[in-house]
């Protein structure tokens, strides 16, 4: 035995040069959400999807081999699927379709989704439960409450008359509670939309954490809850492209530079 890992024994050669200059940035920084969603704690195992558009007229998208970790996920391994989550060229990488349920029917249906993220964190999924969803308990809930979406649970999202449900559901809003599931991002770019997500999950967390604490919550002063909502609504979109996602792509190269192979 020479020691090598699974990981080392997958042939994944490097599309750079191979795919435009523009669909390679957007492989770069896709599979940075991935490894930086496997910092943060919020993969599970290999299952959830984080999805971003191919640029170009063709709908075309890019989605995680289903058979890596998130922390395992570079640009190149990333597989380029159709609308239905079916691989466009040869991969050596198996998809897995029904996943794509969710994010092709966003995707499809919003111009702006040029990407769509989806986790079952614990955080998430607990809060996804709570009949009010997310309470306006912190600064950060506040702040990203009023651009959630709710969608009642269904069953597992393979049944492809759901999706017009989603799409109704999310309207223009940029992130969905999926009650009694998870949570889901839209953006457009990868920064935002992981930004978004960011706020979205970090809020779950505190919200139980707050609840676990006791019944003696301090609610906000009336009228502030919509003052932040209309504040973060202004300030995401700079922060995610200008400030926080650099900041996590510099991250990440430290973390492991690999990701951007």
């Amino acid at each position: 035995m020479d020691g090598a890992s699974p990981l080392q024994s997958v042939d994944i050669p490097s599309l750079q040069g191979k795919v435009s200059d523009e669909e390679w940035a957007v492989r770069v920084d896709l599979a940075c959400a991935y490894r930086m969603v496997a910092y943060y704690g919020w993969d599970d195992l290999i299952f959830t999807h984080l999805s971003a558009r191919v640029p170009g007229p063709e709908h075309h998208f890019l989605l995680n081999p289903y058979n890596l970790m998130f922390e395992e996920v570079t640009a190149s391994s990333l597989v380029k699927v159709d609308t239905h989550g079916n691989p466009v060229d040869p991969t050596p990488f198996i998809t897995n379709p029904a996943g794509f349920t969710i994010h092709s029917a966003i995707h499809m249906a919003r111009e702006d989704a040029q990407a769509v993220m989806h986790l079952h964190t614990p955080h998430g999924q607990a809060v996804s439960a709570h009949e009010e969803g997310l309470l306006p308990l912190t600064q950060t809930a506040m702040l990203i409450r009023g651009a959630l979406g709710f969608h009642d649970y269904e069953g597992v999202a393979t049944d492809l008359e759901e999706r017009e449900r989603l799409v109704a559901d999310l309207g223009d809003k940029q992130g969905m509670i999926l009650r009694n599931h998870g949570t889901l991002a839209v953006g457009g770019t990868v920064g935002e939309c992981f930004l978004t997500l960011y706020y979205i999950e970090r809020a779950c967390q505190a919200q139980i954490m707050a609840l676990s604490a006791g019944d003696r919550i301090s609610n906000p002063p009336q009228g502030t809850p919509e003052l932040a909502a209309e504040q973060g609504a202004v300030g995401l979109k700079v922060a995610a492209n200008l400030l926080a996602w650099p900041a996590l792509l510099r991250k990440a190269y430290r973390l492991d530079p690999s990701f951007a192979t």
